[in-house]
């Protein structure tokens, strides 16, 4: 396996070191294998798409664009498994906008799946929402100056460059998968619909430990993913894989993620001390008060 001194591990869906026709098509034309919503990456700018799938974080991929999980949309096959019974006819929906009860936008559905009857009246649904992981740092330098010149660049060293792009995993979870439980999820959880959860496993490691229950007891299924390295032809490519699923209670695994576990209140009353003393030991400043009238 090959070391790689920068953090791109998928450009427009192959890999950086990837010299096949295809990858050089996808990457000229700023295409889109995994089923966007246009032929075409629209990831940041439509115009100038910020073409990476996945970064790497100690040699493995992490995918960072929700899109790369549309893989062969398999995720939806495995929700399909948690949401409804054998036999059923069901089709998925992405991007649909749920309100709350003053028409309110709660935010988009990532992928609703829909079972209907024979005439195709809707007769069950859930909810497949889907993780990527926020990258902290610049990711769209390297990218430019990998697309300046792929070939030549697949193997550059970004390792000195300022603000060098990782996985922020905290923020993905208090800023994106928080909310989504508490807004989207609640709202579902009070129709007794359930939910799927598509995430990424570096990103499930990061997570509280969430108690697990029975599948027929289970309010969300968590699946979970990774990019499994496979040959195809002369070059090596990721393909999405599932490794496990959990499932959980809607409200156990909603506190678990919310609640922040507390640090020691004595280390906290050593920074209030510090924060005191420095305070009194400053001098007070020179500058001459005005006088009260």
């Amino acid at each position: 396996m090959k070391t790689f001194l920068h953090p791109l591990a998928e450009v427009f869906g192959f890999r950086v070191d990837d010299r096949s026709a295809r990858a050089r098509r996808y990457r000229s034309h700023r295409l889109c294998p995994f089923n966007n919503k246009v032929p075409n990456c629209t990831k940041d700018k439509a115009k100038n798409p910020l073409g990476v799938c996945s970064i790497l974080q100690s040699g493995k991929p992490v995918i960072t664009c929700p899109v790369r999980f549309r893989d062969e949309w398999i995720i939806t096959d495995d929700a399909a498994s948690f949401f409804f019974g054998e036999g059923v006819s069901w089709s998925s929906l992405t991007e649909v906008r749920l309100n709350d009860a003053n028409g309110k936008s709660a935010g988009n559905i990532d992928v609703v799946l829909v079972a209907y009857d024979k005439q195709g009246k809707v007769t069950d649904f859930g909810a497949l929402e889907i993780q990527a992981v926020y990258i902290s740092g610049n990711v769209r330098e390297p990218f430019e100056y990998y697309m300046k010149d792929p070939d030549a660049n697949a193997l550059m060293d970004w390792t000195a460059q300022p603000n060098y792009p990782r996985p922020d995993f905290l923020s993905s979870s208090r800023k994106r998968l928080a909310p989504q439980l508490l807004f989207k999820g609640g709202i579902l959880h009070s129709w007794c619909k359930k939910m799927a959860v598509a995430i990424n496993k570096s990103f499930f490691d990061t997570l509280p430990a969430l108690k697990p229950v029975k599948k027929q007891d289970a309010d969300i299924a968590w699946f979970i993913y990774d990019l499994e390295l496979v040959i195809d032809g002369e070059n090596e490519r990721y393909q999405l894989k599932k490794l496990d699923v959990v499932y959980t209670e809607f409200q156990s695994a909603l506190l678990s993620i919310t609640t922040a576990v507390p640090g020691s209140v004595d280390d906290f009353v050593k920074l209030l001390q510090e924060r005191l003393d420095d305070q009194l030991e400053t001098p007070p400043s020179n500058k001459t008060l005005d006088k009260p009238f």
